[in-house]
């Protein structure tokens, strides 16, 4: 069985193919074997894995171009942000894309004035057994650290994010 790839245009299709011969060698690797799993499991959750080994990838390239183009903190925050502020390709496999914009709008109306901003929420998938919220003080302790050169680790359920 050969490694397959998960490739996204920019026409939003999605295909499965084989992968280049070579990847330039200054990129992030993509997850090689993700097929490996795929007779043993059920195609909705093999979808869900190769959803989260892209959306990893994904994070990794977003911050790669972010070193290679001198993003300093608040460059790298606001990427963060930006990239939070879109479902994930996970979210929108499991369809919890939809679902966390249907809680959203419960809890601020729930909530009045408060915030939810300073929240990072975690989708529901088959592999997530619940879903948490980082505290809020923990992500300004991490975005509080005035070095450039120390690696910013946000660390949020099962995902961890670097910057």
């Amino acid at each position: 069985m050969e490694n397959l790839c998960l490739y996204g245009f920019p026409n939003e299709e999605w295909k499965v193919n084989l992968p280049v011969e070579k990847i330039p060698p200054e990129l992030p690797e993509p997850a090689l074997g993700i097929n490996f799993a795929r007779d043993g499991m059920q195609k909705v959750d093999w979808l869900s894995l190769v959803a989260a080994h892209s959306d990893a990838w994904l994070s990794g390239i977003a911050f790669y171009y972010g070193g290679e183009f001198g993003f300093n903190k608040s460059d790298r925050e606001r990427l963060f942000n930006m990239i939070n502020e879109l479902p994930s390709i996970l979210e929108v496999v499991t369809d919890a894309a939809k679902k966390q914009v249907e809680e959203k709008s419960s809890v601020s109306n729930h909530s009045g004035s408060k915030s939810n901003s300073s929240l990072i929420l975690q989708a529901r998938s088959p592999h997530v057994k619940e879903t948490r919220a980082l505290e809020p003080e923990v992500v300004e302790e991490a975005m509080e650290e005035d070095d450039e050169d120390v690696l910013c680790n946000i660390l949020c359920g099962g995902y961890a994010f670097y910057c």
